[in-house]
């Protein structure tokens, strides 16, 4: 369907053939005995090569011809007699569809840094390494939907706008009609929502997880993909304000069930990217390399493509979080106080902590379970306690990768109505509130799990890039809503 890309161009080279190329203008170079233009449509890591002779092109169009512009080239594709490429469009006829200023044009053939290009994100997609991205975030999003369709999950449309906080941390972004200026209020002065579009206060969704466990009690295997929306106040290289989420939950799924899921999935679309994104991941994996050459040697990370191949080669180690604090408290790291953040039972792992049980100790993935309590979620499975443990835990998981650490963060949920009501008295929240999710528990309660990835994260991982800013087209974050 429709014009032929370069790509296609690219990997069948019908020498001899005629072809039309559409693409925007990545360089133009001339010479005493041809004129070399680079085109790029967006389709391929690549680009192809037009040349023309000297004086094919009239002077008034030559001019018109710049890096940004866009073209219609039509010519024969024939052997490349220069390095770099195997073929290349000999050109006979050339159409400007769109002109781009070079005084004024901000992507000129030179290095431009990360930063700057986040501040012309409706451009960057014309660079080498985010049209890399895209590609790959695009491949990324199919093998999600395929790895789900093929092993019996249905795709669950969970709700933007919802009146719960799944994660109880307060930190959503409201939506009203109501206006700002003339505020309705009740008779103690506060905001009365009852005069809202919904008739009460909503906000946009942190999580699909809770109307995901309702699917799930009905239709046993679902999964939910889609946006999800923090207002967390931070500037870090690891968070944004919206984000998207691939949160599978599962009828009759115990932890052990879960953990082997969330094992086999993020293998799965790794395993797709290593077998279908081969020209960007090689790409980006030189560009991380030419990045990192002037740090010292151990301190460099491992060549991108050997980091994917590390973990979907390798069965991840499953620990419990109270042998992983006490593998933590015996490490050299510890005895050093070279950690930056506290170890003790009943803490919050952090990511130095994460990142040395999966880079230094186990030197593999690592699926960490049975958390306290007391730092988890109220809707996850508590456990009976044992002896060896200091307090009380629930089934949790959590899936740590090299380099980023926490990927996947899940549970067994609990099912118990009286201990589910017990657990929501504990932490703040009215059981009247979610009397929908509670029934579940009330009407064929089963036994169930579930887990979220934040995509974004599982591309960082699988491109090698640092900022979480530059795995999304339009990241928005604190101060920051452009484009």
């Amino acid at each position: 369907m429709g014009p032929i890309q370069i790509k296609q161009i690219l990997s069948e080279a019908n020498v001899g053939s005629e072809v039309v190329v559409k693409g925007w203008v990545r360089t133009k170079r001339e010479s005493k005995n041809a004129i070399f233009i680079a085109l790029n449509d967006g389709s391929t890591i690549h680009n192809i090569q037009a040349v023309a002779e000297p004086g094919q092109i009239n002077e008034e169009t030559l001019k018109l011809i710049t890096t940004g512009s866009c073209l219609k080239v039509t010519g024969n594709l024939v052997e490349s007699v220069g390095s770099g490429q195997a073929v290349e469009v000999k050109l006979t006829d050339v159409l400007v569809y769109g002109t781009a200023d070079p005084d004024v044009y901000p992507l000129q053939p030179k290095k431009h840094s990360l930063e700057f290009l986040r501040e012309i994100a409706h451009l960057r997609p014309r660079t080498n390494t985010f049209s890399a991205i895209l590609r790959i975030r695009h491949a990324l999003a199919f093998a999600v939907h395929k790895y789900y369709n093929d092993n019996g999950f249905y795709y669950l449309h969970t709700p933007i706008i919802t009146a719960s906080d799944a994660e109880g941390a307060g930190e959503m972004f409201r939506v009203t009609t109501l206006d700002l200026n003339k505020l309705p209020r009740t008779d103690e002065g506060n905001i009365d929502f009852k005069e809202d579009f919904f008739g009460r206060e909503t906000n946009l969704t942190v999580s699909g997880q809770l109307e995901g466990e309702l699917g799930a009690m009905a239709l046993s295997k679902i999964y939910t993909f889609g946006p999800t929306f923090r207002a967390e106040n931070s500037n870090t290289t690891r968070h944004l304000a919206e984000f998207w989420m691939i949160e599978p939950e599962m009828a009759f799924f115990e932890l052990e069930d879960n953990m082997n899921l969330a094992e086999d999935f993020v293998k799965y679309v790794i395993r797709y990217a290593l077998e279908n994104c081969a020209d960007d991941l090689n790409f980006l994996q030189k560009r991380l390399e030419e990045e990192e050459k002037s740090k010292p040697q151990n301190e460099r990370s491992l060549p991108l493509l050997e980091k994917l191949r590390f973990v979907v080669e390798n069965a991840f180690e499953r620990i419990t979080y109270t042998e992983a604090i006490d593998i933590l408290m015996k490490s050299k790291p510890f005895k050093e106080k070279k950690f930056q953040y506290e170890v003790a039972w009943g803490v919050d792992l952090q990511s130095e902590h994460e990142r040395f049980l999966v880079e230094k100790h186990f030197k593999k993935p690592v699926i960490l379970t049975n958390y306290p309590r007391a730092i988890k979620s109220f809707y996850m499975k508590q456990n009976e306690q044992t002896a060896n443990e200091p307090g009380p835990t629930v089934r949790a998981m959590d899936v740590l990768f090299p380099g980023i650490g926490e990927i996947i963060g899940g549970s067994q949920r609990e099912e118990n109505y009286d201990k589910l009501i017990t657990r929501m008295h504990e932490v703040g929240i009215e059981p009247e509130s979610m009397w929908w999710f509670l029934e579940t528990r009330k009407f064929g309660t089963a036994p169930h799990s579930g887990f979220g990835l934040g995509f974004e994260r599982l591309i960082l991982f699988v491109t090698g890039m640092t900022n979480i800013r530059d795995v999304i087209p339009f990241p928005r974050t604190p101060k920051s809503a452009e484009f």
